[in-house]
């Protein structure tokens, strides 16, 4: 349950090798790049007197507070995770990291990788271990059916392949 004003506590990030990495990347960015060059904007805003009408001084402070904040999301996110190299995973069972081909019920195939919610992006078919297909297709084999409630409403699939990625 969240408590008020604090962040919910974030349990089983699980992520790739390769997203962790483009988590760290960012936050070292934001870090060491992004934020030392909007400390260096506000404080020359700053010494052109009145505050609070200094238009460079109240964006500036608005997006030291937005970099911040991301800077706090990206820490909760790479504390909880969990790396699961795809690489290692093996067997004839949909798990974290694998590349799944599916029909749906007019015949039409799709492929989905499963990764971390921080990774999914449905315009590579890179979908989160969380999502309702996700979760549906952990655990299945090829030759499985599953029903998926959408909102579109519900939708059979039925798994014709699955591998991991070679090292």
């Amino acid at each position: 349950m969240a408590v008020a004003g604090k962040p919910p506590v974030v349990k089983n990030n699980l992520i790739t090798p390769a997203g962790y990495k483009k988590l760290v990347d960012e936050a070292d960015d934001l870090w060491k790049v992004q934020r030392p060059i909007i400390v260096e904007e506000v404080h020359q805003a700053a010494l052109q007197g009145d505050r609070s009408e200094n238009a460079e001084y109240i964006y500036g402070k608005k997006k030291l507070r937005e970099i911040d904040k991301r800077l706090g999301f990206l820490g909760r996110r790479l504390d909880a995770a969990k790396i699961i190299d795809p690489t290692r995973q093996t067997g004839d069972k949909i798990l974290f990291g694998a590349t799944v081909s599916v029909a749906d019920g007019e015949g039409r195939n799709k492929t989905y990788h499963i990764v971390g919610e921080d990774e999914a992006d449905p315009n590579t078919q890179k979908i989160s271990w969380k999502s309702p297909v996700g979760q549906a297709l952990l655990n299945k084999s090829v030759g499985d059916f599953v029903e998926i409630e959408t909102p579109r409403g519900m939708i059979e699939l039925e798994v014709l392949g699955l591998k991991f990625p070679s090292a």
